[in-house]
């Protein structure tokens, strides 16, 4: 079902459209990617569709009766009341209609004359109100709380804690808590994902596969996009268009996309030149006059096609190591982090060698950053030591941005550090971070977030170290920037040590990857996806070892005997295989053609003049909900075989 419509929706700031021509379909099951480089007017476009703002030309139409929840970024939850108390108050409701219940039951009870009228009236309503209670979850409301707030990292101890001591972070992770527990139809999310550790984002990631509403996201975590959403709108240029599939899908058609314009435009460039040139060489001549001017004609007339504009200029940059180091470059050993005499974890142990990059990752509040912070020498280790090897030069990126002199300028923040080198070359290399002609004399303290990320960039550019320790480098970074400093990071020719929560950006970089718990470290030989793989294997691991236990504990039966497969059962077997394998393919193959079919039902339903004819509405959501019934059905038909297959290949 159709749930908002964006019309041509544009924004016009001086006669200059920001966007225009926007056309955005939202259904009731849809995952959209809101993309596009800052600037672009995503911010903009959400506030349309919340109705915050109207749009200059078009409309936002939307069903009646829509529910619409909306988390900005960095946007905290701010009450007097403990965690708990507050998430309650999304079911006061269905609290009311319990007390109500025990109302009603206390009446029944105490009622003498079980043949009145009256009587009868409240077992009508009494049935009625558990009839609602139990269908809007009245007997699992407390225990949904509890899980989401769980899956957000706060655990029964934080339930009595006042929302008014919380961190910035710990609210932001339970204003979006509370929006999931509201479940409104439509909900659009802005960063959703900053703050939270990786085990909290696999949990949202698993949690969102279920939602029973729409999502529309503004997101720069690109792993996360790819898990959760099945279309991608894309503003940029000052248009936008819907690409399906995730975002990897995504960033693939718009490149073809760009290929094909390109294609389409020097074809023409081509024609146009070629009539261009007969024109000027016939013109004048009184025998080829009559077709000069008619292929003067055809090049009035013709239909030009602009100039394909390419992806969004982003900085452009590289690190240079000055010096080469020895093979190892950095040994940690028996290494216990903390605070105040205080060990939040440890032993850790890992050897760092020469043109490897290293990613740490591990809970929030484990001691990543302090991890690093004690590798430099600016928090001492509890116990343990860490050691360069030799010749090794490191640079260090700060997350918290405490490198920067907040009343310098731009230029000044480098030049200082460097003021044998002429000016032009500063410039020139602040360019390359896009700090451009006037941006060089912007003060520090005025520079958003991103800006001061690229700074600090450019300085541990400047410095040519052969160890690069980096902690959280994409915050405050958009899409094309961390694009940029992944490839930079792949054509680095000395050594990375980094923490980092974006997990597409540790895929991209990362030979190995080091865990942090409060018991020690794990290296994994591997990228991010590597690492998930081993951490599911240890979990079936431990899984399969807890049965055995258990089983061991059961007392064997009597009539348990060693079972070896014979020739006829290990026919029967292949037999059955090749049965499921034909069953899973057919059923899939009837997934893929009733999902078209779905799509091309509710393509014609978002069409202006459909959209607006309520009797063909009508009849289209009915071959809509068949349809999507039909393809519920098929979908459930083949996770049963596909499960079946998998348990007997196993």
């Amino acid at each position: 079902m159709l749930l908002l419509q964006v019309q041509q929706a544009a924004r016009i700031f001086a006669g200059d459209p920001l966007f225009q021509n926007v056309n955005l379909n939202i259904q009731d099951n849809s995952r959209i990617a809101l993309v596009g480089p800052n600037g672009a007017g995503k911010s903009t476009l959400i506030k349309m569709i919340i109705g915050e703002n109207e749009p200059d030309e078009g409309q936002i139409v939307s069903r009646k009766g829509l529910t619409i929840g909306y988390l900005a970024q960095d946007t905290g939850l701010e009450s007097e009341d403990n965690i708990y108390n507050e998430m309650l108050k999304v079911f006061a409701g269905l609290i009311k209609m319990e007390q109500q219940i025990h109302e009603l039951e206390n009446k029944i009870a105490s009622s003498q004359d079980h043949e009145s009228t009256s009587y009868h009236s409240l077992l009508k309503q009494y049935d009625q109100l558990m009839h609602d209670f139990s269908a809007q979850n009245g007997y699992g409301y407390q225990a949904e709380i509890r899980s989401v707030l769980h899956g957000f990292n706060f655990q029964e101890e934080d339930f009595n804690k006042k929302i008014s001591s919380l961190s910035g972070g710990q609210k932001t992770r339970l204003a979006l808590a509370r929006l999931l527990l509201e479940k409104r139809d439509l909900l659009i999310l802005d960063e959703p994902t900053n703050h939270l550790d990786i085990e909290t984002l696999q949990w949202l990631e698993s949690y969102f596969q279920s939602y029973p509403g729409a999502l529309l996201l503004v997101s720069h975590d690109r792993y996360f996009l790819d898990k959760i959403v099945t279309e991608v709108c894309d503003i940029s240029h000052k248009r936008a268009k819907t690409y399906p599939g995730n975002y990897t899908s995504f960033v693939k058609q718009k490149k073809e996309d760009q290929k094909q314009a390109w294609k389409e435009y020097e074809k023409q460039q081509v024609e146009i030149d070629k009539l261009q040139d007969f024109v000027n060489k016939n013109l004048v001549r009184a025998t080829t006059s009559k077709r000069a001017q008619s292929r003067q004609k055809q090049l009035d007339k013709m239909d030009r096609i602009q100039r394909p504009e390419g992806d969004e200029k982003g900085p452009h940059f590289s690190f240079t190591p000055s010096s080469k180091s020895g093979s190892v470059v950095l040994t940690v050993s028996d290494g216990y982090i903390g605070h105040d005499e205080q060990t939040i974890s440890g032993p850790v142990n890992f050897e760092l060698r020469k043109n490897k990059v290293l990613a740490v990752v591990g809970q929030n509040g484990i001691g990543k950053s302090t991890l690093l912070e004690s590798v430099i020498g600016q928090i001492p280790f509890i116990s343990g030591s860490a050691k360069f090897g030799a010749n090794v030069q490191y640079g260090y990126y700060d997350q918290e941005q405490q490198g920067l002199h907040p009343q310098k300028t731009v230029l000044n923040e480098i030049w200082d550090e460097h003021p044998t080198t002429p000016e032009k070359d500063i410039r020139s290399l602040l360019g390359s971070f896009l700090f451009k002609g006037d941006d060089v004399k912007k003060i520090v303290h005025n520079l958003s977030g991103g800006e001061k990320a690229r700074l600090l960039l450019t300085k541990l550019a400047m410095q040519h170290d052969n160890l690069l320790i980096l902690d959280e480098p994409t915050n405050h970074l958009d899409i094309n920037s961390k694009e940029v400093l992944e490839k930079a990071l792949q054509d680095f020719t000395g050594t990375v040590l980094f923490v980092s929560h974006d997990r597409y950006f540790i895929n991209q970089t990362a030979d190995e990857i080091i865990e942090i718990s409060p018991s020690g470290s794990t290296l994994y030989l591997g990228d991010y996806d590597y690492y998930i793989e081993k951490k599911e294997e240890q979990r079936l691991i431990a899984e399969q070892k807890a049965q055995e236990a258990e089983d061991e504990k059961q007392p064997a039966s009597p009539n348990t005997s060693s079972a070896k497969s014979s020739y006829t059962q290990s026919k029967a077997k292949e037999k059955q295989q090749r049965k499921l394998k034909r069953e899973v393919a057919q059923l899939e193959e009837k997934v893929d053609n009733l999902d078209q079919e779905k799509t091309r039902i509710e393509n014609k339903m978002s069409q202006p003049d459909i959209f607006n004819d309520l009797t063909k509405m009508q009849k289209l959501q009915q071959k809509l909900t068949s349809v999507s019934q039909e393809l519920n059905a098929t979908e459930e038909q083949w996770e049963q075989s596909s499960v079946e297959l998998e348990e007997f290949m196993a």
